[in-house]
């Protein structure tokens, strides 16, 4: 067994680097990538020669380089970006939306940026089709709508804390 190890090291390496490649997608941590890219090193090792012990110790020095200089700088890539960014259903408040069908305190449908929504107001206001509204808060799946000029009073999100 050993013998064919030997014989095959770039399998082993190979294997090493799917088996840590395929932990990084389970884990999204930027870590275990970096230590495939250490495997990938240690095979490239073994196809110029390199014993089995320097192939090991390339895996170690190439992944801990990777580690301590690649992926803070990775890391602060992938977290930059303007303070005030929004994400997914976020990004629709405050946007305008037109009323497909009557929307009530209970029920109604609305159209944002194409994409219809259920909707419904605060304030049991009846909105007619065709109203062009804006959206004050999402829900769940419901837009919390108001016609424009109706003042917005701020609605806690589910990561804001309320005291």
């Amino acid at each position: 067994m050993l013998e064919w190890l030997v014989q095959h090291g770039w399998a082993l390496w190979l294997l090493i680097f799917l088996v840590l490649a395929v932990i990084e997608m389970l884990t999204l941590d930027l870590f275990f990538i970096l230590m495939s890219a250490g495997a990938l090193a240690a095979m490239i090792g073994y196809f110029a020669g390199a014993p089995l012990w320097l192939q090991i110790v390339i895996f170690c020095v190439v992944a801990l380089a990777m580690i301590i200089f690649v992926r803070p700088l990775a890391l602060r890539h992938l977290r930059s970006g303007p303070a005030d960014s929004l994400s997914n259903v976020d990004r629709l408040i405050g946007h305008d939306a037109v009323v497909v069908e009557p929307v009530t305190g209970m029920a109604g449908l609305v159209k944002i940026g194409g994409d219809t929504w259920t909707a419904r107001t605060r304030n049991d206001a009846v909105l007619p089709t065709g109203e062009a509204v804006r959206v004050q808060a999402i829900e769940g799946a419901t837009a919390i709508v108001a016609l424009p000029g109706q003042a917005e009073r701020p609605v806690p999100r589910r990561n804001d804390t309320v005291y």
